[in-house]
């Protein structure tokens, strides 16, 4: 599985994210692939929109 999917599938179950930033989040996901930009510039925007990020990140292996 991509590591855009897992992230989108982490935001979606995340208890600690809103729904607002849960939105905005997969929002930057899908801007991301569209655009083909590195992988540390998502985390980057995300880790901005909630700390949490980090964790959720973190406990997929992506850092």
């Amino acid at each position: 599985m991509p590591k855009y999917e897992q992230l989108k599938e982490a935001i979606e179950a995340s208890e600690t994210l809103t729904t607002d930033e849960k939105t905005q989040s997969v929002k930057h996901i899908e801007e991301w692939v569209t655009e083909d930009r590195a992988f540390g510039l998502i985390y980057d925007e995300l880790v901005e929109v909630n700390i949490a990020f980090k964790e959720i990140f973190r406990e997929l292996g992506l850092v």
